[in-house]
């Protein structure tokens, strides 16, 4: 089955996106009506909508359709959701309204990350938005859904385009990128690893650290990542994620200033090297929390991410190097 209940009305779907337990869209169901936190791509669509008829509900019961931020794996199927969903508003950071409105910019931008094949391939056509069916989220704004507050809060540091969800009734996060990743896959004998995502282009450590601890503030007991799943459980457990996020950003930024030294210039060399030392740090990190003694499989699942994240710290030093 591609979704599964986690309770307080909360499902997780997985979108059919890269691979099984990749990927995840939530929905949420209130009294009869319905909210979805991130949407994946557009052949994500049929699995939303069959979780949500599992509800014994159809589309016209979507309230609301929440992309944490307009990257494709997260909003790319927001399109063809809303023409689904004929009661449903589009609430979306200011800073990425315009690109659900008019996606041309986000096309371009993510077909020069991922390639004019990769695009078509995986995304298909990313369809508009209607100007009239988008709102802007405030920088601290509840919504209702049948009663039930969602807070949305602006947490920058993965894209300046990024908001985290706050549902009190499960006292959850829906984090979309802010808190890392996490697969299905990355559990050893000491617990969950979990890692920061860096993926170009707006990578920034400090506004990361930042947002981090802003979704702590609540003491969370719950965590529902995009990539994937609920993490936690109790506070304690989340406490203990978050102080690998905060490790791993820190790392993170000293291993790519360790490869600046080293390759002054942009360029594959430094690529490569960036490549290198994600690598290597993720390795050592999942094995300490009993993760597989074979390197090789850790660098098969985080294959992506350490080309996503490797590419976004090259951005990051090319930035820093300018300012």
């Amino acid at each position: 089955m591609s979704f599964q209940a986690l309770g307080h009305g909360i499902t997780v779907i997985d979108t059919d996106f890269i691979r099984p337990g990749f990927d995840a869209a939530y929905l949420i169901v209130q009294d009869g009506r319905a909210a979805f936190i991130d949407c994946g791509v557009n052949r994500s669509v049929p699995r939303l909508l069959e979780a949500l008829a599992a509800q014994g509900l159809g589309p016209e019961a979507v309230d609301w359709v929440i992309p944490t931020h307009v990257h494709l794996d997260h909003a790319g199927g927001a399109g063809l959701l809303m023409q689904q969903c004929p009661n449903a508003t589009l609430l979306i950071h200011p800073r990425g309204a315009r690109h659900m409105i008019d996606p041309t910019a986000l096309v371009a931008g993510a077909t020069a990350v991922y390639g004019a094949e990769e695009m078509a391939r995986t995304y298909g056509q990313i369809l508009p938005v209607p100007a009239a069916r988008v709102r802007e989220a405030g920088a601290d704004e509840t919504v209702q859904l049948a009663g039930r507050p969602l807070r949305i809060v602006d947490t920058p540091g993965h894209a300046r385009h990024h908001f985290c969800v706050w549902d009190a009734a499960s006292r959850g996060w829906f984090t979309g990128d802010t808190f890392g990743i996490s697969y299905p896959e990355c559990t050893g004998s000491g617990g969950r690893y979990l890692l920061p995502t860096t993926t170009p282009v707006q990578f920034e450590p400090e506004a990361l650290h930042a947002s981090v601890e802003r979704l702590m503030a609540e003491a969370p007991v719950w965590m529902y990542v995009t990539h994937y799943g609920a993490l936690g459980g109790s506070v304690e457990a989340v406490q203990a994620l978050a102080a690998q996020q905060h490790a791993q950003i820190d790392q993170m930024v000293a291993a790519a200033l360790a490869v600046q030294a080293a390759h002054a210039e942009p360029g594959p060399a430094r690529h490569q090297a960036l490549r290198e030392a994600c690598a290597s740090l993720y390795t050592r990190a999942w094995q300490a929390l009993g993760g597989p003694a074979d390197a090789a499989r850790i660098a098969e699942v985080l294959f992506n991410d350490i080309e996503l994240n490797a590419q976004g710290l090259g951005v990051w030093l090319d930035r820093r190097r300018r300012a």
